[in-house]
């Protein structure tokens, strides 16, 4: 076989390279050639105008550094078109990254085909389970709060930042049905009460004199406010972990308080009312009306100085610890002398208040408990769960404790509260509310849709108006049929700034005779006109 010489080794090398090298050139000829193409189809598909404009560019009359500001500005348009491309690619590929952590508990991010917008149209869906992973996380945390984080109990340590997150129900992207009501009511937001560090939970007004306003919050503490005031008149700081629930005995000066450290306490306070001021001028009232510009637009969420001339108290009178998880809720039964629970143990618990002494564990629910609820004059209790039901306790007779299922949402059970009547209201994260009728509950007598998930609500006394605290931070009100009346004022100056999780009416107090408590760390005191609620009915 004959070899080459060195030379002719190198000589072929030599010209390998070349051919290599002018391939190359046509290569990139051929694909500068192909780009200038591509341009001339994208430049087909603009004006005549344009078109013409740009494709005489060299022959312009424009001055030559003009003319080359005009191919900069082209070229940083195009830039930004890229980054938003490879913005879109990367999001895509979040998505797809948070559905297989996901998937273990049957929960996914619809709609991420960004580049189709299916995104925008299922987002509301997905910010709603958003929504709930943050409410559960927090009603959990038993550690001690810093900044505006979240320690989790259950699952190790997630860091949700409650002024990073916005929790709203999608609203803009869809068209709810409500009931047609031609009703111009008047309400105004009459007083805020801050204080707290982190998020409130639940809120409550006492049922004895003096009258004050009780709030629980995540921030392991609960306050006792003057509704007149706004001040701080007590502090309860017993509880090692998110204070979720607060209920005040019918008749003695004592609270009863639910937390994440998984017990449940009663302890007894003592306030004195402070000087009222004047309440605010009335006159200005603003109209609850649709068509209100209710901005999107936030405040920036400052740290909130907690009081501190305020008395605290930090020992329980009694402690209920029978429960293996988070306790999520507490009230009183009819004459104060017991107390259920409810839990993320999926029982509730029936207490003795003068022994401490577990009476009845009431089981039967097939996921956490989320709310429990008693009657204002039966020896009823109804308890809510996330398996999306809820379920009446009866225990009118000592010997039989009958319990009834109802059936009726397609999500987590909220919130299920009792009327002064024979009816009881329930409230869903499907976004929907329904009005039962204890001698028939086989269907709902009146079903209200929303376009959000809805929390704690609660129903009045005499009238019987429904308000509905929702994930998209406003607050509504509705009859028992379900007939909408009103949706008070929310812009970027006053109203709620995150998620509402709670309402509560104190219908015989003459400046406030609503309330209501987010995300935003604050409680609202509103005035209803009710008589002008019913007149426009």
């Amino acid at each position: 076989m004959p070899v080459e010489s060195g030379n002719s080794a190198a000589a072929r090398q030599a010209k390998q390279k070349r051919k290599s090298h002018s391939l190359s050139i046509r290569r990139t000829n051929s694909t500068e050639q192909e780009r200038s193409g591509l341009q001339r189809d994208m430049l087909e598909g603009q004006s005549s105008d344009n078109l013409e404009s740009f494709m005489r560019m060299e022959d312009s009359k424009l001055p030559l550094s003009l003319r080359s500001n005009l191919l900069d500005l082209f070229s940083q348009i195009e830039r930004e078109f890229e980054n938003l491309y490879i913005e879109n690619l990367e999001l895509r590929r979040e998505i797809e990254t948070l559905n297989d952590r996901l998937a273990p508990d049957g929960q996914t991010f619809e709609g991420a085909d960004l580049a189709k917008g299916g995104l925008k149209t299922k987002a509301s869906h997905s910010t709603s389970q958003l929504s709930q992973k943050l409410k559960t996380t927090y009603k959990a945390s038993t550690s001690k709060p810093r900044s505006n984080s979240c320690h989790a109990r259950v699952g190790g340590t997630r860091n949700f930042s409650v002024t990073g997150w916005e929790l709203w129900g999608g609203d803009s992207w869809i068209v709810s049905s409500f009931k047609a009501t031609t009703s111009r009511a008047v309400c105004q937001l009459v007083r805020e009460y801050v204080g707290h560090r982190d998020g409130i939970w639940d809120l409550s007004v006492t049922r004895t004199q003096p009258v004050v306003l009780g709030t629980a919050s995540a921030d392991h503490s609960a306050m006792l406010w003057s509704i007149e005031t706004g001040k701080c008149l007590l502090k309860y700081m017993g509880h090692q972990g998110s204070v979720n629930s607060i209920k005040f005995h019918p008749t003695e000066q004592m609270a009863l308080t639910a937390s994440g450290d998984q017990t449940a306490h009663i302890w007894r306070y003592m306030v004195q009312l402070p000087t009222p001021q004047p309440v605010a001028d009335m006159s200005q009232q603003t109209p609850c009306e649709d068509d209100v510009d209710f901005s999107d637009k936030d405040e920036a969420d400052g740290e909130v100085e907690g009081p501190n001339d305020c008395p605290s108290v930090r020992v329980a009178t009694t402690t209920l610890r029978s429960h293996q998880g988070v306790v999520i809720a507490a009230d009183w039964l009819v004459g104060g002398k017991q107390v259920v629970t409810a839990s993320w143990d999926r029982a509730a618990n029936l207490y003795d208040v003068e022994t401490s002494e577990l009476v009845h564990s009431l089981t039967g629910h097939d996921q956490e408990l989320t709310h429990c609820c008693t009657h204002p004059t039966q020896r009823l209790v109804v308890t809510s769960s996330r398996d999306t039901t809820f379920r009446l306790w009866d225990f009118r007779d000592p010997s039989i404790h009958s319990v009834n299922v109802f059936q009726g949402h397609t999500d987590t059970v909220t919130s299920a509260v009792f009327t002064v009547g024979d009816n009881v209201v329930s409230g869903s994260d499907d976004r929907t509310v329904k009005v039962w009728d204890l001698k028939n509950m086989r269907s709902p007598i009146a079903t209200i849709r929303t376009d959000s998930a809805v929390n704690r609500i609660s129903v009045s006394v005499n009238q019987k108006i429904i308000a509905l605290p929702h994930d998209n931070r406003q607050v509504r009100l509705f009859d028992m049929s379900g007939v909408r009346l009103a949706r008070l004022p929310r812009t970027n100056r006053q109203g709620h700034r995150r998620m509402v999780c709670c309402s509560a009416w104190c219908e015989d107090n003459a400046s406030c005779n609503l309330f209501s408590c987010g995300f935003d760390r604050q409680a609202i005191g509103w005035n209803i006109n009710i008589p002008a609620l019913l007149q426009e009915k």
